[in-house]
């Protein structure tokens, strides 16, 4: 780890709601969420202002539903819900563990969660709480990648932090080709010509065009999580 305990003064961390999930087919695995918020915790201590935009395919994917059948709109609404879900399930294990956090909905739910509102949620990082950010954009159509690109920008954050099941880029699939190359380095143009899937396509043209430097990491090291905020190089980092 780096001998300076801090190197980004704020992060946002993007998890996937496949990251709550562990051996389990679908929805929560307690055990899983319990470690991430272990290492949540430990990162918030080193003074490091946290935020997390989550994501809802533990429990609803819009476009998976979109591809079964049901209207578009209706299913990526139903995938925001999840994403809620999800969000208050990670602040229930932060606050059983004594940090402060708060939910923040892009759709109105007041009874459960805050009104995303940017200066809200940067206060709120100023008083050490951490920010967890639900139902994406607020918007159909538009992933939750996209939501973390936006919302990593609109709070002024040091670097977006993209959690997976791989230790970085590869240039092929590595599940599938024992020959693929892993990057420590890659360009956003390189990740978009190249079709790396690493975000859609918007979050990473939003990542460039504001200069946003985006590490894509393996959440599943134990560890790696206190890492990635305390800046070490690990993984991928997607830069200019």
């Amino acid at each position: 780890m780096n001998d300076s305990p801090v190197q980004y003064r704020r992060v946002l961390l993007k998890l996937s709601g496949e990251a709550l999930m562990g051996e389990l087919d679908y929805g929560i695995e307690p055990r899983v969420i319990q470690r991430i918020a272990a290492e949540i915790a430990t990162a918030r201590k080193s003074g490091v202002e946290i935020a997390i935009v989550i994501g809802g395919g533990n429990i609803f994917r819009g476009a998976g539903l979109a591809r079964s059948g049901m209207d578009r709109v209706t299913g990526d609404y139903m995938g925001m819900l999840a994403t809620v879900m999800n969000a208050l399930a990670i602040q229930d294990a932060l606050e059983s563990l004594d940090v402060y956090a708060r939910v923040m909905s892009a759709l109105e739910i007041n009874a459960v969660c805050e009104d995303y509102i940017r200066r809200r949620a940067i206060r709120h990082l100023e008083k050490g709480r951490v920010v967890i950010m639900a139902a994406g954009t607020g918007n159909p159509f538009f992933t939750t990648d996209t939501a973390a690109s936006l919302r990593a920008i609109e709070i002024g954050a040091d670097i977006l932090l993209k959690a997976t099941k791989v230790d970085g880029v590869y240039n092929a699939d590595p599940a599938k080709n024992p020959d693929a190359k892993r990057y420590e380095v890659v360009s956003y143009d390189q990740v978009i010509a190249d079709k790396l899937n690493v975000m859609d396509a918007t979050a990473i043209v939003m990542c460039r065009d504001n200069h946003l430097p985006l590490r894509v990491f393996d959440l599943t090291r134990a560890g790696a999580l206190v890492q990635a905020i305390a800046g070490d190089e690990l993984g991928t980092l997607v830069a200019a």
